[in-house]
Order: C-alpha cells, then sequence, then structure tokens
C-alpha cells in the first residue's frame, strides 16, 4: 500500500511538473486578418510557426501563446480608437496603419517604444521603411509590408471593347473607357461604401495632376486645397461618373463585392492597394497591373504614387510582458513581410534574403514599377490625423454622391484643413 501511494504521489507530482512547464503566457493580437483579408495566411503563419516553434522568446524559459482577434477593416478603425481613448480592453500586441494613425496613440502615451527590440535588426529594416512609424527619433512600429494603389486591368475584357493593350496615358484611358461603356461593360469597380476605397481613384488622379510632393504639401498645411490642380483633378473624378465608367450600383458595394467582380470579369479595372496582386495573378496572364497615366506631366510623372510602408505592428504601453510582446511583434513583422511578398498580399518592407522564385508575375510588375519611382505620398487617411481624415473623407464621400461640386470640395478642405 506504501508503494501504491508513493507511486500516486510521484505520479500527481510529475503531472503537475509537466502542467507548469506546459502553460504559457497567452498574448494578445488585433489585426485586421479576417478570413477575407489577403494577409491573413502570412499572419496564421507567423502565429503557426511562434506558437509551435520558437515561443521562448526571452533569456528564461519563459513560454508564449499569441492569440489573434480579427476585425473587418473599418470596423477595426473604430475598435482600436475606441480602446485608445479609454486605455481599457487593450491587446498586448496590434496592428495599425502609419504616420498619423500611429502617431495619435503614441502622443496619447498608449504605445511602447521598440528601439530595443528593432535594433538587432536594422541592417534589415532601411530608413525609408521606418520614417513613417518614427516619432521624435523613436521606433514605435514594425513595418510588414509596403503598398501602393494600383491599376489593375482584364485585357480579356478590352479586347471585347476593340483594345488589344491596355491604355498607356491619360486620353487612351478616357478613350478605352468610352469603348466599354459603348460595348456595354462597366469600366471601374467602385466600393462606394467604403470611404477609404474611394480615397483610391481620387488620390491617383491627384497624385498625376498636382504630383506626388503638391499632394503632400495639401496635406501638410503647406499648400492650398482650393487651387486649379485639386479642382481639375476632381473635375475628372466628378466626369468618370457622370459618363457611367463607375459601376452604376457603386454605392451600395463594399470592398470585397467590387473585387469579386473584377475577378469574375464583371469590370474593366480595378483600382485598390498592391495587396491585391496575389488573388489577381491567380486570375490568369491576361489580368495585369499598370500604372494609373499621368494627367499633368509638368508636375508628376508616370511612376508617382500613392503608398509606402504602412501594415504595422505595435506594442501596447500595458501589455502583460512587455519585453517579450516586442520581441515577438519584432519576428511577427519579419515573416509577415516575406510570406506576403511570396503569395502576393504586400511588397516587402523587410531585406529579401530569401528564395523569391515563387513570387507572383503581378507583384514582380508592380515592384518594377516601385523601383522606378520618383514620387510617393501616403495614403491621405493615414496621413492626416484622425478628425483631418475623417473630414477629408467625408468630403470624398459628398463629392462621390454628387453633393458638392469638384470646386466646393476644393474650397471645403481648404476651409476644414488648412
Amino acid at each position: 500500500m506504501k508503494k501504491v501511494v508513493a507511486l500516486v504521489l510521484t505520479l500527481a507530482l510529475l503531472l503537475a511538473a509537466c502542467s507548469a512547464l506546459a502553460e504559457k503566457t497567452q498574448l494578445t493580437l488585433w489585426s485586421i486578418a479576417v478570413d477575407s483579408d489577403a494577409n491573413t495566411p502570412a499572419y496564421e503563419k507567423a502565429i503557426d510557426d511562434f506558437n509551435r516553434f520558437t515561443n521562448v522568446v526571452s533569456g528564461d524559459d519563459a513560454g508564449y501563446e499569441v492569440v489573434m482577434e480579427a476585425t473587418q477593416n473599418e470596423d477595426y478603425k473604430t475598435k482600436i480608437k475606441a480602446a485608445m481613448s479609454a486605455g481599457e480592453g487593450l491587446p498586448d500586441i496590434f496592428f495599425t496603419w502609419s504616420m498619423s494613425f500611429l502617431g495619435d496613440f503614441v502622443e496619447a502615451g498608449r504605445v511602447l517604444c521598440l528601439d530595443d527590440a528593432i535594433a538587432p535588426y536594422m541592417s534589415e529594416l532601411s530608413d525609408t521603411m521606418l520614417a513613417n512609424t518614427t516619432y521624435d527619433g523613436k521606433h514605435y512600429g514594425v513595418p510588414m509590408t509596403m503598398n501602393v494603389v494600383t491599376l489593375f486591368a482584364n485585357l480579356d475584357l478590352l479586347k471585347k471593347a476593340g483594345w488589344d493593350k491596355a491604355p498607356e496615358n491619360f486620353d487612351e484611358l478616357v478613350k478605352c473607357c468610352d469603348d466599354l461603356v459603348a460595348a456595354g461593360i462597366v469600366p471601374f469597380g467602385v466600393a462606394g461604401k467604403e470611404a477609404w476605397c474611394l480615397s483610391e481613384y481620387t488620390e491617383p488622379l491627384l497624385v498625376k495632376t498636382i504630383g506626388a510632393d503638391g499632394l503632400k504639401a495639401c496635406y501638410t498645411g503647406e499648400a492650398d486645397w482650393n487651387q486649379e490642380g485639386v479642382i481639375k483633378a476632381m473635375t475628372i473624378f466628378t466626369d468618370f461618373i457622370q459618363k457611367n465608367y463607375f459601376d452604376p450600383n457603386a454605392s451600395a458595394l463594399g470592398n470585397e463585392e467590387v473585387k469579386q467582380n473584377f475577378l469574375a470579369g464583371k469590370t474593366a479595372f480595378y483600382q485598390n492597394g498592391s495587396w491585391n496582386c496575389g488573388e489577381v495573378a491567380a486570375k490568369g496572364e491576361n489580368f495585369v497591373a499598370i500604372p494609373f497615366p499621368v494627367i499633368d506631366e509638368t508636375k508628376s510623372s508616370l511612376y508617382q504614387f500613392v503608398g509606402g510602408p504602412n501594415d504595422t505592428l505595435a506594442v501596447t504601453a500595458t501589455a502583460k510582458d512587455p519585453e517579450a510582446a516586442a520581441k515577438i511583434a519584432v519576428l511577427f513583422g519579419r515573416i509577415i513581410s516575406r510570406e506576403g511578398n511570396l503569395i502576393g498580399s504586400g511588397l516587402p518592407a523587410w531585406a529579401v534574403n530569401y528564395k523569391t522564385n515563387t513570387v507572383n508575375r503581378v507583384s514582380k510588375s508592380v515592384a518594377e514599377m516601385v523601383a522606378k519611382s520618383d514620387g510617393m505620398v501616403l495614403f491621405g487617411d493615414n496621413f492626416l490625423s484622425a478628425d483631418a481624415a475623417n473630414t477629408y473623407l467625408e468630403f470624398i464621400t459628398q463629392l462621390f454622391a454628387g453633393d458638392i461640386t469638384a470646386e466646393e470640395f476644393a474650397q471645403g478642405l481648404d476651409a476644414e484643413l488648412k
């Protein structure tokens, strides 16, 4: 009996010891990596690899498990802003857009400085890639991917309208759209329900009219919104609407519906982020990426873009284990940069020190265009602070709905933002 009791006690102690060893500190990650998001596989790869193989991130034997909570893009913006404002219910690690979007949280003291965690990897991160998440000389974000607004085209539909190539200048684009409409083909799919998607159309028009530096100057208040170039660009936007270049159901459509319509061959063009390259490439050789043509060659060029390093991971100041969370955020940023590049959901923000033979042809073509870039400005709703961004997007929404004219758009933004 004594032997039996001793054996039972020994087993109990072993089980308790094993249980203690198996226990891990759970860290939460908030993201926009819902099922339909192009970057979701990259996040899942990072989390799976970490949880299964590399969950010790400090000098001791402490183990960590990362649990992700994903929220759809627009809802996420509301969620993260509300949590940051309250300072309660915050995750340990969180996805964020860069510049003013993250900057507002940094200014509020909600975000951890990542200088120490990033320091060992500086040889893999350029100043350009870190610039949008650096405030007062300190790094608060880990870049994952960089992206630019890209014009995707379905060459099969263009052929049905009499075009054997994609348009190469603005006059050709207008003529191509006229021919598409005449052939009963919708030129552009547009997600009118999501203001940021509308800006993916207005901002390239602005950049190709007043230049990337010109648009940046408007954002910073160094230049007037109420100027000839802005009015010209937004007049083109309203002309596109009036000439039926946009899907007539646009006001009722969200981005996922618009993207799927394009991929299904229902619209000839789709203008959105380069994070869509993988899905576009998978549809076949006749789905391609092209640069949006120049409107004013005296101020812009073919390879000026809207975009830049933007998708970012950051760590809250209230993280359970700040040092571990910081190291994990850096590790995840590095993995997601690689995986995103390989699957076509983003251009890499980190040095490419791995085989890229599986990168799709559309991603490669966008990367080649970006390599020629002589001007780039970040997406307006991330460049601007929260209140200014809301105002900016509201004016774009009103312009799209026909509630204001191009002139009123320029005058209104000048009065509200300058």
